[in-house]
């Protein structure tokens, strides 16, 4: 080795050893930088949120006797520090807290920050979820209606963001290479707090609210394999909303569902009826996956789909059809087929 050689060695070596010596541990130099917050610290409590369609995108509605508050707009001019889209109470970012003061504020003022529910754009309630896990044959008589055993634990299979759909929506039957369109009455956990593994006695304590859904359907793709993937992940084949409860409010695991078509009731049932409830799902999934603040589970359907239905009266959802799903507390959900 040349004598430049080794001065260089030996004085690059002294100066990382310098380097390394100025560094605190990397637990240390971690602690000196503030963890960005990912969750609230407290789940709200006593609030129906909604997501509100706005020129410049997805912004939070609020639900007063008044009618639909505008947060962004209220927060626009008020400036209380609340979080102005439902990702962001999610996140834990802005004063929750801060929406009852816009409430107040925007209260005394003209109606331009509230919205009548039925004037309203809305958007998903819940607009980007990390992961959207469905339930099947959830419901003793659902299962029994399709002929199979009721299950020992729970089914799982997933949709995709690319199916978050609205009350109001529309799906796109017409577009699709599938026949055999269904519908599918579900209430919607919201997680509001991240966990592995979380115990069944700590599983509400995860849980943000309830919204209602629906697990929109094509049966032809989904029996192609033993996936049923295909079949639940078209766009736009999870609408949801319009409104998310908090979990104080209501009790999941005894709800009426109903879902018509066209003025028709297809579906009445109660959420008693599930085979597995909602802690129980909750700490299921958390066995197998990390749940994380904003992730959506479709807890599984009634009976009266028209998959149950005897063959020769099977007529399956076409374009033009009206669906509304309703659920105790949680409101109705319409969309329709074009």
């Amino acid at each position: 080795m040349n004598q430049d050689r080794r001065t260089f060695l030996k004085t690059t070596g002294l100066v990382a050893a310098a380097a390394a010596a100025t560094l605190p541990p990397e637990s240390e130099a971690a602690a000196q930088v503030p963890a960005p917050t990912s969750e609230p610290k407290e789940l709200p409590k006593g609030m129906t949120f909604a997501t509100l369609r706005r020129p410049d995108g997805y912004g939070l509605g609020l639900r007063t006797e008044r009618g639909v508050l505008d947060v962004a707009a209220a927060e626009r001019d008020f400036r209380e520090g609340a979080p102005t889209t439902i990702d962001a109470v999610f996140k834990g970012q802005g004063d929750v807290n801060a929406l009852r003061r816009l409430a107040d504020k925007a209260g005394a003022s003209p109606d331009r920050y509230f919205i009548a529910p039925d004037k309203a754009a809305f958007g998903p309630c819940v607009t980007s979820p990390e992961k959207i896990i469905c339930i099947g044959l959830n419901y003793r008589k659902h299962a029994a209606e399709t002929g199979n055993p009721v299950p020992k634990q729970p089914i799982l299979f997933n949709k995709y963001n690319t199916a978050l759909n609205c009350c109001g929506g529309e799906i796109a039957a017409s577009k699709e290479k599938a026949e055999k369109f269904d519908y599918e009455a579900e209430l919607v956990i919201v997680i509001g707090r991240a966990g592995r593994n979380i115990a069944e006695a700590d599983a509400l304590a995860h849980i943000f609210g309830y919204c209602t859904g629906n697990d929109f359907t094509a049966r032809d793709l989904q029996s192609r394999s033993s996936q049923w993937m295909l079949g639940k992940s078209l766009d736009g084949s999870g609408p949801i909303g319009p409104w998310l409860v908090t979990a104080d409010q209501v009790d999941g695991d005894n709800l009426k569902i109903e879902c018509r078509v066209n003025g028709e009731v297809r579906q009445s049932s109660s959420t008693s009826d599930m085979v597995f409830n909602c802690k129980q799902l909750v700490s299921y999934i958390s066995h197998h996956m990390t749940l994380k603040a904003g992730d959506i589970i479709f807890t599984g359907t009634p009976e009266g789909v028209i998959s149950g239905y005897p063959k020769d009266k099977q007529v399956w959802l076409k374009p033009g059809d009206k669906v509304v799903t309703s659920i105790e507390k949680l409101g109705e959900l319409t969309f329709t087929l074009t």
